[in-house]
């Protein structure tokens, strides 16, 4: 018995494509009921058509930080698609839009690039997208004790101490964990 590889990956295609498409309702005109001759026309019209769709990627940094990237993606194939998004979450799917999603374990590059620690007026450990004081807070975390910082680490903060790795992040954070004001 002789397999013909190519017959079974365009049927294989084929399928994929109509299971698709049904699932998410693009298929102008689509008929459950019809000739054979039509649903012929149809397995030949979507073997020689790849899938066109958008596909959004969402990362969610340590930091909070969620960015967004925008695919156009073209695939002929149901399980070249999948196999590159794997890692992935799938979490929306609309028309021919996906979404997914992946907890990335690292600080943005928004903070890589621009995030600095310092203080608020009222003395709460801030992250400021430039320098503190002149600059939009990003994130906050706690209240600290300003007084009973050493001055280096009073002057640090105020002039802002610049987030180059996740290493460092957590580095600050424990830091000055042990200088927070506790809540009664």
């Amino acid at each position: 018995m002789r397999v013909n590889w190519i017959t079974m990956y365009r049927s294989g295609l084929a399928v994929f494509a109509v299971i698709l498409f049904m699932f998410i309702g693009r298929v102008p005109g689509m008929m459950i009921i019809g000739s054979a001759a039509q649903q012929d026309n149809l397995q030949i019209q979507q073997e020689t058509q790849p899938l066109n769709v958008t596909v959004i990627l969402e990362r969610i940094y340590l930091d909070g930080e969620i960015s967004q990237e925008v695919v156009h993606e073209t695939s002929w194939s149901r399980e070249s698609f999948w196999a590159k998004y794997d890692q992935w979450q799938l979490i929306d799917i609309d028309e021919s839009t996906f979404v997914f999603r992946k907890q990335v374990d690292d600080i943005s590059p928004l903070l890589k690039a621009n995030g600095f620690f310092g203080v608020t007026e009222d003395g709460v450990l801030t992250i400021f997208n430039g320098r503190p004081g002149q600059s939009r807070i990003i994130q906050s975390f706690f209240q600290i004790d300003i007084k009973k910082l050493e001055s280096n680490k009073q002057e640090e903060l105020f002039q802002g101490i610049p987030i180059k790795s996740k290493d460092h992040y957590v580095k600050v954070l424990e830091t000055f964990k042990s200088y927070s004001i506790k809540k009664e």
